[in-house]
């Protein structure tokens, strides 16, 4: 089933309805099934999507969650209740779906295979129809017009946030990446968004209105109080609707409070489209989620103490919210590991991060997609000032550059893309259970 999967992987992203639409009526449109809760956003929805499936296990609900891309293992995009789905029961699921997608292809109705992600998608409706769950929360791939996930139609939604980001796909400004994300408004649906934009936000309305839609401004009418400890926020929140806190977010940084508002705002109207979510449940979804690889703290085994700190910030926000991290916790500053794809901003990530770390060590996941580490140590380079001392340098195996890194260091940041994170956790889990 997995190498199925990933011979599909050849045909790359395809933005386009057509595929998906056809193999979800091939297999009797499981997505209609269940109600959904769909998230879009440039960062921040893969910890809102988190934070609200958590909310809804809490308040006893029988909920599905699909995200991507995963961590380690494919089966972390298809949860049920609190734990991935059955590996035997993902591969049935699978291997049904991709029969279908073999057999439509074979009669011409589809033209071509569908892409990975849309054979995920598939596979994800499938599963949560089969495990008749009472609603599931869906993160959006990449944009939202064309995403595969876009064939839901959902009561309630949110747009987390836009930036720059994946622009050979979604356009060169906020306004063209705003209509693009806008593209998951249905009529009748509310929509949540968060710190937009002025111009983004103009787009979301604009789009909303035009379909019948409510939108809802997830720090509109809101009154909140925030403590800062140890690298969490502690918040007191009041909404028009209801009072939350004190609560301590399970997710580290600052930014993780819009996020959690979102979550706040999304869940609450969740319940006027027929939910019922305790205010209880929704404190224990942000106080309990678990979300790795979004600054995660991981201790090394028989290190004596030390600590790699994981995050998958991959755009010029996310290094910017993680800088603003460092930059409070640990002013020491820290060396940094980072790895990322050949299609980021690799400029604007490295500027802001470099106020924040002491050295760079430039290295790259197991992946074509991966920009080589001598060109990111290169490029890394030429963004430090002539009268700064840093040291830049290159490693191509991300463990090993991990180790040396901890050779001299206490604490070390991993960064720049979600597939390093993945490859360094595992290798951590993996150092502690061979200990």
């Amino acid at each position: 089933m997995i190498s199925r999967l990933l011979a599909l992987d050849t045909f790359g992203i395809k933005l386009g309805l057509e595929n998906i639409t056809r193999l979800c009526a091939a297999l009797g449109n499981p997505q209609r099934q269940f109600p959904s809760l769909h998230i879009a956003g440039t960062n921040g929805k893969g910890s809102v999507t988190a934070m609200a499936h958590a909310a809804l296990v809490a308040a006893g609900v029988r909920v599905a969650r699909f995200t991507s891309p995963h961590l380690v293992d494919l089966a972390e995009r298809f949860v049920i209740g609190d734990r991935p789905v059955d590996p035997h029961e993902l591969e049935r699921v699978a291997n049904d779906v991709l029969d279908c997608a073999d057999a439509l292809h074979a009669r011409g109705e589809l033209s071509v295979l569908p892409t990975f992600f849309e054979a995920t998608t598939a596979i994800a409706f499938e599963l949560f129809r089969r495990a008749r769950v009472e609603v599931a929360v869906i993160e959006v791939g990449l944009g939202g017009r064309f995403d595969s996930t876009n064939i839901l139609a959902p009561p309630v939604g949110a747009i987390t946030s836009i930036g720059l980001d994946h622009q050979q796909y979604l356009g060169d400004t906020v306004e063209a990446i705003a209509f693009e994300k806008a593209g998951i408004i249905k009529p009748g649906m509310t929509m949540v968004t968060g710190a937009l934009p002025d111009a983004a936000r103009r787009v979301v309305v604009a789009v909303a209105a035009e379909r019948g839609a409510h939108v809802v401004d997830a720090w509109s009418g809101v009154r909140i109080h925030r403590d800062l400890r140890d690298g969490r926020a502690t918040v007191d929140v009041e909404t028009p609707d209801d009072w939350y806190g004190p609560v301590t977010l399970a997710l580290r940084g600052e930014h993780q409070v819009g996020n959690a508002l979102v979550a706040i705002r999304l869940l609450e109207a969740s319940r006027v489209a027929g939910l019922s979510i305790p205010r209880r449940a929704i404190e224990q979804g942000l106080s309990g989620v678990a979300w790795p690889a979004r600054l995660e703290i991981v201790p090394v085994s028989g290190s004596g103490g030390k600590q790699v700190i994981l995050d998958a910030a991959h755009n010029v926000d996310g290094a910017e919210a993680l800088a603003a991290y460092l930059s409070r916790w640990h002013p020491e500053r820290l060396p940094l590991v980072i790895g990322v794809m050949r299609d980021k901003d690799v400029e604007g990530m490295i500027d802001r991060l470099l106020p924040a770390v002491s050295s760079i060590v430039a290295t790259a996941a197991s992946t074509p997609r991966a920009m080589p580490p001598e060109e990111l140590a290169a490029r890394a380079r030429s963004r430090v000032p002539g009268n700064a001392v840093l040291d830049v340098r290159a490693e191509a195996d991300p463990v090993l550059a991990v180790e040396q890194a901890l050779a001299r260091h206490d604490v070390v940041c991993v960064a720049g893309s979600i597939f390093l994170a993945g490859e360094v956790r595992d290798a951590l889990e993996r150092r502690a259970i061979l200990r």
